[in-house]
């Protein structure tokens, strides 16, 4: 669906009067040199894509990539034209999931069309903080391209703080008094980094490039506002970087408490075994029914035989408690 449609001059919205499905109306009264026309679009059909397609004259391979989504993150030259796609993340806290979405953009010298995918990414704040800085929005479709980014990574970074609390959490579960069962949620913690890093790391070539400059189609002057968006998503990398060593640590470290444990309840249980052990050594050798053996018919026999199980147990007892076993 069309979201939006708007045309902007001089940094401020202007009221064409028109149906925001009025693609052409709104593209005909882009007439000044710096004016330019946004579009937004949500998980639009072929035939919607196919329209915007036609009138500004977007490339078919950038058109089909825009409306199947599933894109690396990449920037992209056609013709007069780019193509940048992003990763869109948010995070659902009670199942330690993030979710992705996309973000696909056509930028030209006159326009910039936005297709997004999923339930995450909306774009209609970011727009309304744009409208709301006229010397950023002077530079034209370049600030659209500058929104756009800095949302998304701000996102990231909301994010990678809701990992970082549960990551503290994991750390603190592992190295626990009481036994717990954390590599499922080690192992799922690691796939949703996993899942930032295909969206973060791709992402920091063009940003550095538009920081730069380097990127024709993209107003230089726009640089410092791209420098800061690089800043913000190196510093989420950075994070999630460390959060993966930090999981990796935890994982290793609940091993080797598994193992720990394990070996205490071996000893525990080799305690317990020799408790039993020695009693029914002395019961087998005079359960033994033989002719000739001491003192089967002395009258302390038994009640000796018993004190010798009993000996055995309490001697047994008295070293594995010394020893921590029990």
């Amino acid at each position: 669906m069309i979201v939006d449609n708007a045309l902007y001059r001089d940094g401020v919205r202007v009221d064409c009067g028109t149906d925001p499905s009025d693609l052409a109306g709104v593209r005909a009264r882009a007439t000044g040199a710096a004016d330019f026309v946004w579009i937004g679009l949500h998980e639009p059909t072929e035939d919607e894509l196919d329209a915007v397609a036609d009138l500004y004259d977007l490339h078919p391979l950038a058109v089909e990539d825009a409306l199947s989504a599933h894109q690396r993150p990449k920037l992209e030259r056609y013709a007069d034209s780019l193509f940048m796609s992003l990763k869109t993340l948010w995070y659902v806290d009670e199942h330690d999931a993030v979710e992705t979405g996309e973000i696909n953009m056509f930028v030209g010298a006159k326009f910039v069309v936005t297709v997004r995918h999923g339930k995450g990414g909306g774009l209609h704040d970011a727009r309304l903080a744009l409208e709301g800085m006229q010397m950023v929005l002077a530079h034209g479709p370049s600030a659209v391209v500058y929104a756009v980014c800095d949302t998304v990574v701000d996102r990231y970074e909301e994010v990678a703080e809701a990992l970082v609390i549960d990551v503290d959490e994991v750390e603190a579960s592992v190295f626990a008094p009481e036994r717990t069962n954390d590599s499922a949620r080690i192992y799922v913690l690691k796939r949703e980094l996993a899942e930032m890093r295909r969206a973060i790391l791709p992402l920091r070539d063009p940003v550095n490039r538009f920081a730069t400059g380097a990127v024709r189609g993209v107003d230089a002057e726009a640089a410092p506002y791209f420098r800061d968006v690089a800043d913000h998503l190196a510093r989420v990398a950075e994070t999630i970087e460390d959060l993966e060593t930090l999981l990796t640590a935890a994982f290793d470290a609940h091993l080797a408490q598994i193992t720990i444990q394990q070996n205490d309840d071996m000893r525990r249980i080799s305690a317990a075994v020799g408790l039993v052990a020695a009693p029914t050594l002395v019961a087998g050798i005079y359960g033994m029914n033989f002719d000739h053996m001491p003192e089967l018919g002395w009258v302390f026999g038994y009640p000796m035989s018993l004190l010798m199980m009993l000996g055995s147990s309490l001697a047994i007892w008295i070293v594995a408690r010394r020893a921590g076993w029990l």
